[in-house]
């Protein structure tokens, strides 16, 4: 059994209800999803419940079905222990990417988030371009970023790499780690037990699993070792899953994910870049692209060294990919506005003959 508030619920959930669903359905949160099967966590207990036909044929977007995370009303069959999905709430938060392969389609990883952490190991996989990218997400997700710097039992300078990440994220608590040797694990389990909902987001490899363990205070995630020829990592979780944590606070392990792309990250971008957005402020033209227009203060910055240029090369390639998926978003409605039309019109066309005869 579990109770809603150690799960996350909050006002924001509970006013969406009517006194109609309070009296006939459960409130319960998404702890895993498969194949069209979710696990749920409610006041009953752990439940498996599906979606009826209507939602799963009238689900348009594939973000608008539930994922881990979310909270859903549900119709219980408690003989069966089983249930079925009616409604999922409005979402608080949400940190989503763009599907992997050519479609053009939102993800999303993990929903009404509070706090997210940033994994990042301190070896040679460690990578600030990739922190970079992450928190873009992150702020425009509406979670609170903070970086993790683990394994720091395997690192010969630690404060090098913590400064390279101070400078990716800007203002954003940054927090040194090692399950081995206990370092940051205190101030860890602080964090994830007053922070609401916490999910961890990294590489394959970063070490999330082993962290997840420490903070579970036993070896319920499985974890490997990273090949020592280039410091990656295996996939060991292969799903999403949410966790209860033993003396307060929800967890959200996520797969390794080696492939980021940006979705709707335009907000996002400009927070995490906080110091171009300042910059650019001060440039000779309101539109400057901080390419080859004169009276650039940023590519200036960028040329004297006040701007890290690695950083500026860094924003120049988010931005032009988030305009590259913006305008594929746009081709991608046009094709679903006329594939539409062309449904219309075939339905017309077969009333028109059907009366006629």
């Amino acid at each position: 059994m579990f109770r809603l508030q150690d799960l996350g619920w909050e006002p924001f959930f509970a006013n969406q209800q009517t006194e109609e669903e309070i009296r006939n359905f459960i409130a319960a949160r998404v702890a895993e999803g498969n194949r069209g099967f979710y696990r749920l966590y409610s006041e009953r207990g752990e439940l498996w419940a599906e979606l009826p036909g209507k939602i799963r044929h009238n689900s348009i977007e594939r973000a608008s079905l539930p994922a881990v995370g979310d909270w859903v009303l549900a119709c219980e069959c408690a003989s069966e222990r089983r249930a079925t999905i009616q409604r999922v709430l409005t979402r608080r938060t949400k940190f989503s990417r763009k599907t992997t392969g050519k479609k053009t389609e939102e993800q999303i990883i993990a929903a009404n988030i509070d706090t997210i952490l940033v994994v990042s190991s301190l070896n040679r996989e460690s990578n600030v371009r990739r922190i970079e990218r992450y928190l873009t997400l992150v702020w425009e997700s509406g979670a609170r970023p903070i970086i993790v710097l683990n394994k720091a039992d395997a690192c010969e300078d630690v404060e090098l790499l913590r400064s390279d990440a101070e400078s990716a994220g800007l203002g954003v608590t940054i927090l040194v780690t090692s399950a081995v040797r206990g370092d940051g694990t205190a101030e860890l389990k602080r964090i994830v037990s007053a922070g609401g909902t916490t999910a961890l987001l990294g590489s394959s490899g970063v070490g999330k699993s082993t962290l997840i363990n420490v903070l579970l205070g036993e070896d319920r995630q499985q974890t490997e070792e990273v090949r020592e020829r280039d410091d990656r990592g295996r996939h060991t979780t292969t799903s999403r899953k949410l966790v209860v944590v033993p003396g307060g606070g929800v967890l959200i392990d996520t797969p390794g994910m080696r492939e980021l792309q940006l979705w709707d990250s335009g907000a996002g971008l400009e927070h995490a870049f906080a110091d171009v957005q300042e910059l650019s402020t001060k440039c000779k033209f309101r539109d400057c692209r901080h390419q080859s227009e004169p009276g650039c203060a940023v590519r200036e910055a960028a040329e004297n060294g006040t701007l890290d240029a690695g950083r500026l090369s860094s924003y120049h390639k988010l931005e032009r990919e988030q305009q590259f998926l913006a305008a594929k978003q746009d081709d991608a409605l046009r094709a679903d506005r006329t594939r539409a039309v062309k449904h219309l019109m075939k339905e017309q066309k077969r009333f028109y003959r059907d009366r006629d005869r």
